[in-house]
């Protein structure tokens, strides 16, 4: 039976990317909720709007009756101070939270609190206690308490400094200025403490603070040691991230921590690496395991993500059940489009199933006989691997282990129907 999720507010860049990740799942239901109408209302199928806003009393009683009403598994937060003050109320509200532990998420909110956990484990910015230690200019200024670009600001000068301080409402952290390129570094961590994945990302463009052009970068290892000091000293459970920058020395520096999976970690889900999926897992006492494509890949995001990478195909082999057909009766839209798209490109398409039933009488029902250059339909306790004899070939199956199993052992590129996106 598959969990009912609730994701608040839906609508954020984080519900949003929630939604893409998850919405071809056998495991999980998602409802989205909201407590101004905006994007997730047109996304969501089950939609839930006019919540009371997080800070206000009301929101506990809320969820609460929402969680009975709904028979909800687990509540995932999308924005730091939704997760900070549900986690706070996990108890009360009467289901799981999706979020590593409270002092982790309380931790992540304060980038005072952050700097001086991690003061003495990895680079952090210099920090200025007043005007007068200040010797050189740029400087940089944010708030103690908060997240992403919001409210900060570069610094030129003494004057400006001055007037920063006395027009700003925040409390806020002076700091040296870090020169060099950004990076983010998206991390998983299992529900033993175990950080089984981290990539780090270049943010190439970035618009209201969010990066809106993304590719990784060509040398790994110096950020998934930055991550894995940072993962050995918080306790995260799920997706989390890690934001830093070159300071003048050319070194990695801190920016901030985050407790919650990036907006444009969807650039990791066009390999696999389905964060928002594999926390769920992970919360409901799944082993999570990390199945990868290693191909080049850039994402450009303007009001919906475009991936380009460089996979290059003759044949593709794609699964029916909860692949091509979903809940039994209606089609994956997407995943036909990306068919036509390829019979447009001369691929060759061949249906791989061990699907019960009168497999050619449906496919005549749902009228998308004709896509198939071939048809092999087998038994249960078969293995699609052998079936699939060319090299230049894709696999496409809603099932990790089929795909894990033809990965292993034909060394093809694998997909599952949340990454369809990546090849139209």
């Amino acid at each position: 039976m598959r969990k009912n999720i609730l994701v608040f507010p839906c609508g954020s860049e984080i519900g949003l990317e929630i939604h893409n990740s998850v919405k071809y799942s056998t495991y999980f239901n998602l409802i989205g909720a909201n407590s101004i109408d905006d994007h997730g209302k047109f996304i969501y199928d089950n939609y839930i709007s006019g919540l009371p806003f997080v800070n206000e009393n009301e929101i506990v009683p809320a969820l609460r009756n929402i969680v009975f009403k709904y028979k909800i598994d687990a509540i995932y937060p999308t924005m730091d101070m939704v997760i900070t003050k549900l986690k706070e109320k996990e108890e009360e509200i009467g289901c799981k939270i999706i979020s590593s532990p409270l002092e982790t998420v309380e931790t992540c909110l304060s980038k005072e609190k952050t700097y001086k956990l991690l003061q003495n484990i990895i680079n952090i910015p210099k920090q200025y206690n007043n005007i007068n230690e200040i010797k050189e200019y740029p400087i940089f200024v944010k708030p103690k308490i908060g997240y992403g670009a919001i409210g900060t600001k570069k610094i030129n000068n003494e004057d400006e400094l001055k007037d920063f301080i006395k027009n700003s409402d925040n409390d806020n952290l002076i700091l040296e200025y870090l020169p060099g390129e950004e990076y983010t570094i998206d991390c998983f961590t299992d529900k033993n403490g175990k950080m089984i994945y981290a990539s780090a990302r270049g943010r190439n463009r970035i618009k209201n603070g969010i990066s809106v052009n993304t590719s990784f970068v060509s040398n790994q290892e110096e950020y998934i040691e930055f991550a894995k000091k940072v993962n050995l000293k918080m306790k995260f459970r799920g997706a989390w991230f890690v934001q830093v920058k070159r300071n003048k020395n050319g070194e990695l520096t801190l920016l901030e921590v985050a407790a919650r999976l990036g907006g444009s970690s969807s650039l990791c889900r066009g390999i696999g690496i389905n964060f928002a999926q594999m926390t769920l897992f992970d919360f409901f006492d799944y082993d999570v395991n990390i199945l990868k494509n290693d191909y080049n890949i850039v994402m450009d995001r303007a009001f919906d993500n475009v991936y380009k990478c460089d996979v290059n195909y003759d044949v593709i082999y794609v699964d029916y059940d909860d692949c091509l057909i979903l809940d039994k009766n209606r089609v994956n839209t997407e995943l036909v489009s990306f068919l036509y798209k390829s019979l447009n490109s001369n691929k060759k398409i061949i249906l791989l199933t061990k699907h019960k039933g009168n497999l050619k009488q449906e496919l005549k029902e749902f009228r998308i006989l004709e896509i198939f250059d071939e048809i092999i339909h087998i038994e249960d306790d078969d293995e699609k691997y052998k079936y699939i004899k060319e090299a230049n070939s894709i696999f496409i199956d809603d099932s990790f282990s089929e795909r894990k199993k033809v990965k292993d052992n034909r060394n093809i590129f694998v997909f599952s129907p949340d990454m369809i996106c990546t090849l139209l």
